[in-house]
């Protein structure tokens, strides 16, 4: 059973790594500048993934059927905290300052949104992957939330530097907040098919233009002087010691195999790709970020499928 489980979560793995590699040479070939590559991430951040979950939510959420629906953001931000946790346990064998607080972030945040998505793509059936999407973009909205606020504080913590409320506020969150509100107040019975089937086409565009920004952003990293110590301990707490207390933590309580794979699919995840366009924007040196994204993403594509191999071998396929 474990040897089919990995024969299949290993050929979900490899769809996303074509779709990776493909953004990846773009960049190398300078097929796709940076600037490109800012456009394209922009264009998902601000059209095709609110669309995408704009559609899901209407389709598929209502408050009856999902009554703790709540429990996902905290779920979300429970997770990070945790990372956080296991990110304490080994910076003080890393470099102090600003490298530690960029080791730091690298085990908190976690590519929450593109990767799992592609993996409830490639493991789950169209037709039954409805409630799943719903758990994640539900579970992106703490994500978000925590990443644009606590992350960017991490990452660019200087003494005078105030916090901003309105980056908490991204237009994915916007999008799934004002869902929810559209839903509660039953005006989705209102809105035609004629929009949201074009809603449907440009949401339907977000998992390859993801993969290509996160495959382009591993071109575009700069990875001279790797810290090894710092990158080995970052794989040790982010790509085994966390998904394997997740995993402990969903066998142990039997939950319902489409939360218990999300639970594991989002303590597994590598580094988020987002903590390098955090680097970017503010203009920080970049010390160790580039280095946990790379080495997290490439060395994911073996501790992933082992661990999501483990869970469906003791709890079935979904």
């Amino acid at each position: 059973m474990f040897l089919e489980s990995f024969r299949v979560t290993s050929l979900a793995s490899a769809q996303i790594f074509i779709l990776g590699a493909v953004g990846y040479f773009l960049v190398k070939k300078n097929i796709l500048s940076e600037t490109g590559l800012n456009s394209i991430s922009r264009l998902v951040i601000e059209l095709t993934l609110p669309a995408l979950i704009f559609c899901q939510l209407i389709k598929d959420f209502s408050f009856s059927l999902y009554p703790r629906w709540w429990a996902f953001p905290l779920l979300s931000i429970g997770v990070n905290f945790l990372g956080l946790a296991a990110g304490f346990l080994f910076c003080g064998l890393v470099r102090k300052g600003d490298f530690r607080l960029q080791f730091l972030s690298a085990v908190t945040f976690q590519n929450s949104g593109y990767l799992p998505l592609a993996l409830i793509a490639a493991l789950i059936p169209q037709d039954k992957a409805g409630p799943m999407l719903v758990y994640l973009f539900l579970f992106l909205i703490g994500f978000n939330l925590t990443t644009w606020s606590l992350g960017v504080y991490m990452l660019t913590f200087t003494r005078a530097r105030r916090f901003a409320l309105g980056s908490l506020f991204s237009p994915p969150v916007i999008t799934a907040f004002l869902s929810l509100v559209i839903i509660f107040l039953g005006l989705n019975r209102f809105i035609p098919h004629t929009l949201i089937k074009p809603l449907r086409m440009i949401g339907d565009c977000t998992l390859p233009l993801a993969l290509l920004v996160v495959g382009g952003n591993l071109a575009a990293v700069r990875l001279k002087g790797a810290d090894k110590k710092a990158v080995s301990l970052m794989v040790l707490a982010k790509l085994i010691i966390l998904p394997a207390l997740a995993l402990l933590f969903v066998v142990k309580f039997d939950l319902a195999l489409s939360l218990g794979m999300l639970i594991l699919i989002e303590f597994a995840m590598p580094p988020a790709t987002s903590l390098s366009l955090i680097i970017r924007h503010y203009k920080k040196d970049d010390l160790f970020i580039s280095q946990a994204v790379f080495w997290g993403h490439i060395l994911s594509l073996v501790s992933v499928p082992v661990f999501l191999s483990l869970y469906f071998a003791i709890k079935g396929m979904p």
